[in-house]
């Protein structure tokens, strides 16, 4: 590998509880810091991973914090590409579920904007889920900073 291009990755699983979504975007920001991303695209991702991992916890999981959400980062030059999986019960009906304002679970007040956003704020976004399976839900976005550029 070229010394000019940097490659670092992270593996982090944590229990499914609505407590753990703020460690996970911390975590992963500071993960992507070694890249010296803007503001801009600092809160983008923070705002992906938070909108991933709320999905695997409230609609994977049930809110059953005995499921484990992980995560799963690599850079490569000035690319960061995430999954964050769960192994929860899956999407019955992806696309239905993909639609601007859809949510399954009207009661809890969601928005139903959580894949648009990651697929707005990212470069790539690919869902993958099989009912009782779990859903995967792999982003890339490509970081447009000096450090990426010259190291």
């Amino acid at each position: 590998m070229s010394s000019e291009q940097l490659s670092n990755f992270m593996n982090l699983q944590f229990s499914a509880k609505s407590e753990n979504e703020s460690f996970a975007r911390v975590a992963v920001a500071a993960f992507i810091s070694q890249l010296d991303p803007t503001m801009d695209e600092l809160s983008d991702l923070k705002t992906v991973v938070s909108e991933a991992v709320t999905n695997s916890i409230i609609h994977g999981y049930n809110n059953d914090s005995a499921g484990v959400v992980t995560i799963k980062a690599e850079i490569i030059g000035d690319m960061i590409t995430l999954v964050i999986e769960d192994q929860g019960q899956g999407i019955e009906d992806l696309e239905l579920a993909k639609q601007p304002l859809y949510t399954s679970k009207p009661e809890l007040e969601r928005s139903g904007m959580g894949f648009t956003i990651m697929e707005n704020f990212m470069d790539e976004c690919e869902v993958v889920s099989e009912p009782g399976r779990g859903t995967s839900i792999m982003m890339k976005k490509r970081i447009e900073s000096k450090k990426a550029l010259y190291n």
